[in-house]
């Protein structure tokens, strides 16, 4: 693939993940990018910054994939579900950042930055980019699978950003709003979460954590295995915080492990955790690595463990997508499918 130039479409450009996305793919390195930006007919006409290079976003239309060579689906999940098939057809591959082709047939969970999963099937046509709070867990998990994991507990404080520009205005105006003493919008959350921690959102909510927290779970056994996921006790909380996922997890293995060789074993095993001695939401912003740090508990058998996660949930699914991207064309020669 070297010195060739792909040709992708960035659907939901105008979202934060979208835009995320667009920059990812316009910084990359190892592959060249022509890179267009779609959106729904309201968004058309509008111009954004894709690193340094200023980009129209277009109106999308079932024609849009013509010449296309990975269509990304960054909006919403019902967008995914009307174009992605028009996209396939046009010969383009498919990645899902929504979730929303998850089941169909010949559409694969992946995650190509957790290392030592499983390949991509021949017949793939599409890949759902992998949770974020879940690739931050599956990294873990992966490489502890070799210590005789017996319990990992975590609690994954969730983001704003995780619901879009709908999701982080929303806090940002509740936060307004308090400190003015004046009455909170709950459209999107249906319950304050500004200065709030909340493991469960109101009945009308646009989402619901415990339908998330079951996602996240499932992704961890497609990317780490179903043993691993199975030793996994999840918390979802949604934070008053608005980008960056962090997780508070509890380990114990088997085997009798000090805590240099865990760390060696983790930042080794696996080169997207990285070592950090206090890392946050904040530290992490901008960062397509996962931060760690690991703190040693006693143990009356085996080893005991807590770490301490922090990731850009919209740099980390980015960067995961444009791996997918990587894997669907490497697939093409190889498959025939288009």
């Amino acid at each position: 693939m070297a010195g060739k130039t792909w040709r992708g479409a960035v659907v939901g450009a105008s979202t934060l993940l979208g835009k995320e996305l667009a920059e990812e793919l316009n910084g990359a390195t190892d592959v060249l990018w022509d890179i267009t930006l779609l959106d729904a007919e309201d968004a058309g006409g509008t111009i954004t910054a894709a690193g340094d290079e200023a980009l129209v976003i277009q109106p999308i239309a079932a024609d849009s994939f013509v010449g296309i060579d990975v269509a990304f689906f960054a909006g919403e999940g019902a967008t995914a579900l009307q174009f992605w098939k028009a996209a396939h057809a046009a010969g383009a591959g498919i990645v899902d950042l929504t979730g929303a082709l998850e089941g169909q047939l010949h559409v694969q969970v992946r995650s190509p930055l957790v290392l030592g999963g499983t390949e991509p099937d021949l017949a793939t046509i599409a890949e759902v980019s992998a949770h974020p709070a879940a690739i931050m867990l599956a990294l873990a998990c992966r490489t502890l699978r070799a210590t005789d994991l017996e319990r990992m507990a975590a609690t994954v404080l969730q983001p704003a950003s995780e619901l879009g520009n709908a999701g982080v205005e929303e806090v940002h105006q509740q936060t307004v709003s308090l400190l003015s003493f004046k009455p909170l919008q709950k459209d999107i959350y249906d319950a304050q979460v500004a200065f709030n921690l909340l493991a469960s959102l109101g009945s009308v909510a646009k989402a619901n954590l415990e339908n998330t927290r079951d996602t996240i779970r499932r992704h961890i056994g497609i990317l780490a295995g179903d043993d691993a996921a199975d030793s996994v006790a999840l918390q979802l909380l949604q934070a008053p915080v608005f980008h960056g996922y962090t997780a508070s997890v509890f380990v114990e293995t088997s085997q009798h492990l000090d805590e240099q060789t865990l760390r060696a074993m983790l930042t080794e095993g696996q080169p997207q955790l990285l070592e950090d001695e206090s890392p946050s939401n904040e530290i992490a912003a901008g960062k397509g690595e996962v931060l760690l740090r690991v703190t040693p508990v006693e143990s009356r058998k085996g080893s005991a463990f807590w770490l301490w996660m922090a990731a850009d949930n919209l740099r980390l699914s980015a960067r995961n997508a444009a791996a997918c991207a990587l894997e669907l064309l490497q697939l093409r020669p190889a498959s025939g499918v288009q």
